[in-house]
This record gives structure tokens, C-alpha cells and sequence, in this order.
């Protein structure tokens, strides 16, 4: 029963009394009742060791601040429930419905999404898992009801964003499974758009929840594929990022001169400018200062002292909205500076890597700043 809660709080690292601080401060920026200090330490045990249910007040403010669906937070098992559809008449309410989706409300749902893109690179994904889960519902059900390809493809498509957003968001809180699933409907949605580019996005970045799982060979197969989706379609811009992606999963492979060609690909590939967005693809954001970064996060994984320079070009012209971002930037400056045994640099950035973590609340990126904090 308390499952859920109990692995959601390990995996950001709280104990107990932790939640039960952080339960306090989501009360008092939110003007809202709860208990108090030792009702809820005792609440918290008891949800944890099943002896109490979590109402659905606790469950809202809980699901925000650790970033997890309501059936993660219950420890119930993943599942899909179905509306009884009563009678023809029913089912023909739904479909006339979809089918007056008109473009004014395919607009309003990408404008949906990039409201929660902007939100979650500046505060995090955790606080918004149930506008999300709320989102995806809205687009699937709008989609299972269009019959008319021409009614179908828009919503396909708004749809196949909205997912793989939501699958990112769920590797930045550690739910890996939750992860999967949305690459695998955002795929679906991709093909139902006839969108390759769309695919190919979503199979790279499903890679990267191989590589985090310990397959990073697995990984780069499936990136290679989506690179074969696209052929020499695509933009070039998001070329440029399958290329990056490749180098990425290179270096966890073992492939180091395979990196560097990767690496080389992309920046042949990537338009001049400082643009860094593609307008065939809104979620890409790459330009030569983001390449910058993930050519120095490549390199200080191989231990080439040429990552240090690479890093600090990419971490002058950063934009401070990208917040997560930034403690990535600055996790792969400690990296580099381990690999050179600057410990004194790799402390000031690991000090920053942490703080930026905590106010996103990412998981994905705790880990990895414990993980280089165990170096130093």
C-alpha cells in the first residue's frame, strides 16, 4: 500500500522527517491547512507501513512535490482503465464530438504543452505531473474517438509532443517505466501522424532510458535506427541532434573514435546562427553553444582535458532560463575537473550542480551529482 511514497522519498534522498518539512513549506506558499509537525510524522509512517490511506488532499500535495501519478504515489499497479461506453448512442456522442476538433483547439493543446515546457525547465517536472497526466488524457481521448485521417493527423501529432515531453519529465523524476510507456504512445501517435521526425525524436530519446538502464549498446542501436527513420529527410538542425545523441551513447558504449565522428557529424550539420530552435521540431533546442555543452559532457566522460574549455564557452552564453540544464552543465564541469584532478573547481561546481538540482527537484540529476559527490 505505502510502497509507492516509500520509494518515491528514497529515490530524491529524504527521510522521513524531511517529507514532513517539505509537506510544511508546500502548506504555507500554498495557504492551505495540514496537521501538524507530529500528526504528520506519525501520518507519514503509517502511509509507508499501509496503516493509513492517503487522502486524496495529501495525495495532491504529495504528487506535486515528489513528482509521481497518483497510482505511483498509491503503490497500485500500472493500468489503463476504461470508461464503459453505454450503447451506439454513446459512442457516437464521442465520435462527433472529435470530429469537431477544430485547429483552434489543436492550437490550444500545443499551447497547453509549451506552457508545461517552459514550466519544466525552469522549475522542474515534479510539480507537474497531474497537469501533465491531465494533458496526455484530453489529447489520447480526442485522438481514440477521430475516425477522418484529416481529423486524426493534428491531434496525432500534438499528441506525439505532448508525450515525449512527458516521458522526459518522467527520467528527470526517476520513474523510468512511466518513461517508457509515453515513448512507446508517442510513437504510436507519431506514426498516426505519419511524422517521422516525431518517431525518430522519440525512439532517440527512449535510448537514453536503455542507457540509464545499464544498456547503453541497446541504446545506440535504437538511436542509429531512428537516424535510419528519418534517412535524409528531417531537419537539419535535428539531424544535428541525432548526431549528438549518437556521440552521447557512443561514449557510455565504449566507442570512443565513434564519438568523435558522431560529434563532427553535428557540428557539419548544425546551421549557423544563434537560433537554437527548430521550427519543424519545437522541443529541439541546439545551437553551436548547446553543442558546445554536449560536446564537453562527451568529452569529460572519455577524460579529454579538451572538456574544460568546451564547458565554460557553453556555460558563458547558457540561458539562465534553462535551469536544469544548467546543473547538467555544471555536473559535467565536475567531471571534467575531476579527470584533471582540480578538486577545489569541482567542488565550486558540484556545490552549484546540487543547488539547481534541488530547485528543480530533479531525481536523474541527484543521482548523478551523489555519484560524482562519492569522488571528490
Amino acid at each position: 500500500m505505502g510502497t509507492g511514497l516509500r520509494n518515491a522519498r528514497t529515490a530524491r534522498g529524504w527521510s522521513q522527517e524531511r517529507l514532513v518539512r517539505e509537506i510544511e513549506q508546500y502548506a504555507r506558499r500554498h495557504v492551505t491547512d495540514v496537521a501538524s509537525t507530529a500528526s504528520l510524522r506519525v501520518y507519514v509512517s503509517e502511509w509507508e507501513n499501509g496503516k493509513r490511506n492517503i487522502s486524496d488532499r495529501y495525495a495532491s500535495i504529495l504528487r506535486q512535490l515528489l513528482g509521481i501519478t497518483d497510482s505511483e504515489l498509491r503503490g497500485d499497479p500500472s493500468e489503463v482503465v476504461l470508461s464503459t461506453v453505454d450503447g451506439y448512442d454513446e459512442l457516437l456522442s464521442r465520435i462527433d464530438s472529435a470530429s469537431n476538433v477544430s485547429q483552434s483547439m489543436v492550437k490550444a493543446f500545443n499551447e497547453q504543452t509549451e506552457l508545461l515546457r517552459t514550466m519544466d525547465r525552469q522549475l522542474g517536472a515534479s510539480g507537474l505531473v497531474d497537469q501533465m497526466t491531465g494533458h496526455l488524457a484530453a489529447l489520447e481521448d480526442a485522438l481514440n474517438f477521430a475516425v477522418l485521417p484529416s481529423t486524426r493527423r493534428p491531434v496525432a501529432l500534438a499528441l506525439a509532443g505532448a508525450s515525449t515531453l512527458a516521458a522526459w519529465q518522467a527520467i528527470d523524476a526517476g520513474a523510468v517505466e512511466r518513461a517508457w510507456r509515453h515513448y512507446e504512445l508517442a510513437k504510436r501517435a507519431a506514426r498516426d501522424a505519419e511524422e517521422p521526425m516525431y518517431l525518430a525524436h522519440a525512439m532517440a530519446e527512449q535510448a537514453y532510458v536503455l542507457c540509464e538502464a545499464g544498456r547503453p549498446g541497446l541504446g545506440l542501436e535504437l538511436v542509429r535506427d531512428a537516424q535510419r527513420t528519418i534517412g535524409q529527410g528531417g531537419s537539419p538542425r535535428f539531424r544535428a541532434w541525432l548526431y549528438a545523441a549518437e556521440a552521447e551513447l557512443c561514449v557510455h558504449a565504449g566507442m570512443p573514435d565513434d564519438c568523435h565522428r558522431a560529434l563532427d557529424a553535428a557540428a557539419a550539420s548544425i546551421p549557423p546562427g544563434a537560433e537554437d530552435r527548430d521550427p519543424d521540431m519545437l522541443s529541439i533546442f541546439l545551437n553551436d553553444a548547446h553543442l558546445a555543452r554536449w560536446r564537453g559532457n562527451a568529452l569529460a566522460l572519455l577524460g579529454d582535458d579538451g572538456a574544460v574549455n568546451s564547458l565554460y564557452g557553453a556555460l558563458e552564453v547558457m540561458d539562465p532560463s534553462f535551469v536544469r540544464a544548467q546543473a547538467g552543465l555544471h555536473a559535467d564541469l565536475v567531471q571534467a575537473h575531476l579527470a584533471r584532478a582540480e578538486y577545489d573547481d569541482a567542488n565550486k561546481h558540484l556545490r552549484k550542480a546540487r543547488l539547481l538540482a534541488s530547485r528543480t527537484g530533479s531525481v536523474r540529476q541527484r543521482r548523478r551529482i551523489d555519484l560524482l559527490s562519492a569522488r571528490l
